[in-house]
């Protein structure tokens, strides 16, 4: 059984990196948002994603970024994948991905069942699909905000593309959201927080180990002696 594959993101200075890379994490990623306390210049960005090992995967979340804004972070920036966090239409996505020849994940949020045929629309454009709780009216920023939704929600679903969970995920409720939702890629940002937008190792190591654990637990289960191992 793959194991669960996890994203820190609002990642700020190479410390953060390492910190990241050091706890076994798959993806690291920065955010483009002045509005986010996670907010990174292009320099800023360019010395902390030069410090990515090789095998993190190295993310640039964007929240309705035109060509321009795009075209100096690709320019400036090693990266791997674009994160759309925005309200960008499925032609956008795809535009995307032919502009730059990144792979694309798109961020949509949920808070009830009547969300979720997004997913299935935006899952015929994108690369990877991001999962996350909807904002609350009025909310400064699109995601970040530590406030999850019911998981529930995505309980037996499946679609097109490799997707993470994300919203409100902590090393202690990370074991039952992937119970409920069957997620193997997570993504988490304030939950390894000490304050907003500064990234707690400690708290980081735990997110990555409690991950770890839960695929250590499920291969016990699946493997002992007389159960099949599942695909």
């Amino acid at each position: 059984m793959a194991g669960i594959q996890v994203k820190i993101c609002g990642l700020r200075t190479p410390a953060d990196v390492a910190a990241v890379a050091r706890a076994g994490a798959a993806y690291a990623g920065f955010v483009f948002f002045a509005k986010s306390p996670r907010n990174l210049t292009l320099p800023e960005a360019r010395l902390a994603a030069m410090a990515a090992p090789p095998g993190l995967a190295r993310v640039a979340l964007t929240v309705d970024a035109d060509n321009a804004a795009l075209d100096a972070i690709v320019e400036a920036v090693p990266l791997d994948i674009l994160q759309l966090q925005g309200h960008e239409s499925p032609g956008r996505v795809d535009e995307v991905r032919r502009r730059y020849g990144l792979p694309v994940m798109k961020a949509l949020g949920v808070a009830d069942e009547g969300d979720l045929p997004a997913i299935l629309e935006y899952s015929a454009v994108a690369d990877q699909l991001l999962i996350d709780a909807k904002p609350p009216r009025g909310a400064v920023l699109p995601g970040g905000n530590g406030l999850a939704f019911d998981w529930r929600l995505l309980a037996g679903r499946r679609w097109l593309r490799p997707w993470m969970l994300a919203g409100g995920l902590t090393a202690e409720n990370l074991a039952e959201a992937v119970r409920l939702t069957g997620a193997r890629q997570v993504d988490v940002s304030s939950g390894v927080e000490s304050a907003p937008g500064v990234k707690d190792p400690e708290r980081i190591a735990a997110f990555v180990a409690a991950a770890r654990h839960w695929k250590d637990r499920q291969d016990t289960r699946t493997n002992r002696p007389g159960t099949p191992s599942q695909p």
